[in-house]
């Protein structure tokens, strides 16, 4: 197998888990530099060029909530999952379990 064309695949399979793990994490409010930390320790590394374009997107489909804290020397924008948001993770996490059950069936078959 051909290290590249895996690292490709790999990236292409991440994408979406991203979405569901950071609708996931930030049902408690949290800003992106401490969303890319939660997501690398909980095994979805990515990278901010990929993370807060997907945060932008998710608040503009009203997935996602925002506010900005002023308190500190230097402003944060901090974000929390919305009702709309919940849905989504809950209807996310439902497809990635019958995916992941489907996947298991096939490899079952193969031997």
């Amino acid at each position: 197998m051909n290290e590249d064309d895996f690292d490709g695949h790999l990236q292409e399979l991440r994408r979406g888990t991203i979405v569901l793990a950071s609708l996931q994490l930030l049902r408690a409010p949290g800003y992106g530099y401490g969303l890319l930390e939660q997501l690398a320790a909980a095994g979805f590394p990515t990278d901010a060029n990929t993370l807060y374009p997907l945060l932008r997107r998710l608040e503009k489909q009203g997935y996602l909530d925002s506010e900005w804290n002023t308190d500190e020397a230097r402003p944060r924008k901090f974000y929390r999952t919305s009702a709309a948001g919940i849905r989504l993770a809950e209807t996310l996490t439902r497809e990635v379990a019958a995916i992941a059950a489907a996947t298991a069936a096939l490899d079952e078959k193969e031997n």
